[in-house]
């Protein structure tokens, strides 16, 4: 799979990938379609959550092995299991979900809507209409990656630099385009795409 996809486009339907282009109505025209940067990705919320990470993990493997070792009874046993799991999850596997998870994501900006379309563990079709955008923002790092939010998302969500990956966070972060290349370009393009569905 390539590293991203970020195309611009004036109306060519044949080159959209099928999850999206099964999503259009017959009078859409596409002016972008992209998918989130792949594979593993470290995010400015990892200055907290690795920390904390290792230090759950760290304490719950320790726990579980002194408790295997001195041959304590088994309720012991079984109440540290899913405390390991917890931790093994934070330590790495919520990096490879976080990766999984937009290997499976796809977006368009057409002449009507921004729609977001994931086939996560619950595969859904998320819809933005041009004319009632709630406010879009820019977040921009290196090399012009960058993410798109629509209305914000918490002010948790603000205060880590996003949560990917972690339980629960998908609540806190709203609505977004992730890690984009290109970002500000895809931004205009949103910017001028709900300027010309209001002038309709």
């Amino acid at each position: 799979m390539p590293r991203y996809t970020s195309t611009h486009v004036s109306g060519q339907r044949s080159q959209l990938p099928a999850e999206l282009a099964r999503e259009l109505s017959g009078n859409e025209r596409v002016l972008w379609y992209g998918r989130p940067l792949a594979g593993v990705r470290l995010r400015a919320s990892d200055a907290f959550g690795i920390p904390f990470s290792l230090l759950w993990g760290g304490f719950a493997i320790v726990w579980e092995t002194t408790v295997i070792h001195q041959g304590a009874p088994l309720l012991f046993l079984l109440w540290g299991i899913p405390f390991v799991a917890v931790g093994l999850y934070l330590i790495a596997g919520r990096f490879f979900f976080d990766a999984w998870r937009r290997s499976r994501t796809a977006y368009a900006v057409t002449s009507e809507r921004v729609f977001i379309v994931s086939g996560g563990l619950r595969p859904s079709v998320l819809t933005l209409r041009l004319t009632t955008l709630p406010p879009v923002s820019l977040s921009e790092g290196r090399a012009g990656v960058g993410t798109i939010s629509f209305g914000g998302g918490s002010s948790i969500a603000a205060a880590l630099g996003g949560m990917q990956g972690w339980p629960g966070a998908a609540r806190h972060l709203g609505t977004q385009l992730e890690l984009l290349p290109n970002a500000r370009t895809v931004y205009e393009t949103i910017q001028g795409a709900a300027r010309d569905a209001t002038r309709r």
